[in-house]
């Protein structure tokens, strides 16, 4: 067995860490489909924007693809700014949503005893000036 050092590996900060309930302008910084026989799903991770407090952290999810759970997948399109043309063609280009911007809502659930990041909502970033006053605890204005 081999050891490798990695400097500055532990002063990464995991994903999702210390992100609390409510709402944050992020940025899309990946989009990637996962094939599940019964749930298939999109993996995501948002960089978040602001508030300061919480600026350049990470925050990873899914949004399924089950016919009961598309409502949420295309509000999420539609809120980011996704190309209303390919989504009108029920497409989704992975490379297009990324550097998408937009609001979203986070809270988070236990399950099993796992805790689980769930996407509460989302907003276009233009509203971020009437939504920010939901920041979540410890979030400066």
């Amino acid at each position: 067995m081999m050891r490798r050092c990695i400097p500055g590996l532990k002063s990464v900060a995991s994903i999702n860490e210390d992100i609390p309930d409510g709402f944050f302008l992020v940025r899309v910084d990946r989009l990637h489909y996962r094939w599940d026989r019964q749930k298939p799903f999109f993996s995501i991770r948002l960089s978040v924007i602001e508030p300061v407090a919480f600026a350049g952290r990470s925050i990873a999810g899914r949004l399924y693809c089950t016919p009961k759970a598309l409502w949420k997948l295309s509000w999420f399109l539609r809120d980011f700014g996704y190309d209303p043309d390919l989504l009108g063609r029920e497409e989704i280009d992975e490379r297009a949503v990324v550097d998408l911007t937009g609001i979203v809502n986070v809270s988070h659930v236990t399950v099993d005893g796992r805790s689980l990041l769930n996407f509460e909502g989302f907003a276009p970033a233009g509203q971020w000036g009437e939504l920010s006053q939901f920041l979540p605890p410890g979030a400066a204005a």
